[in-house]
């Protein structure tokens, strides 16, 4: 079994710019810990990215906040996360859930099996998108979400998040 972490948008928008919050702020150093217990190749890192026509796409109609626009400081994983991440594995996704990486996790399981575990922003809205996506490729893979490395756009919604995965069969670790 090869173990495989996914670092989910941790970009400066949604650490401490545009759509930052403190719970956030508060999970970088527990990601950053989880991410130096992988090896460089066990881990996968999302980009949240934006054009700059994102007030006139679907997402910006309903969230009319820019960020993560591609090549804005706000864009850029933060310096830490990048330094642990193989640029190879930088994932960069125009919407919550990236099919792409799903499909190459689904490539890498059918070699040798895996166990994934995801971190990252937001909870409620990417983590999740993420985790039910690999679900779905991957039924019989063992997916975990860990609670103490993820934020939510707020704490309740992160809650309902991870109620929502679990009822899934996405295991919840780090209560």
């Amino acid at each position: 079994m090869q173990k495989v972490l996914v670092v989910v948008d941790m970009q400066k928008d949604f650490i401490d710019g545009a759509l930052g919050t403190k719970e956030a702020q508060a999970i970088l150093e527990p990601v950053l810990e989880k991410m130096k217990s992988y090896q460089k190749p066990e881990i996968y890192v999302t980009r949240d990215t934006h054009g700059k026509d994102y007030l006139k796409t679907a997402e910006g109609k309903k969230l009319p906040v820019e960020h993560c626009i591609q090549g804005t400081e706000g864009w850029k994983l933060h310096p830490q996360v990048e330094a642990l991440a193989d640029p190879s594995h930088i994932v960069d996704k125009p919407t919550f859930g990236s099919l792409d990486l799903a499909l190459r996790l689904n490539l890498k399981n059918q070699k040798k099996p895996l166990e994934i575990e995801l971190v990252g922003l937001c909870t409620d809205i990417c983590v999740i998108s993420n985790a039910l996506l690999f679900k779905a490729f991957m039924p019989e893979v063992s997916i975990s979400v860990d609670a103490a490395c993820c934020a939510g756009v707020t704490p309740e919604s992160h809650e309902a998040a991870l109620a929502t995965m679990q009822m899934c069969q996405v295991e919840v670790k780090g209560r």
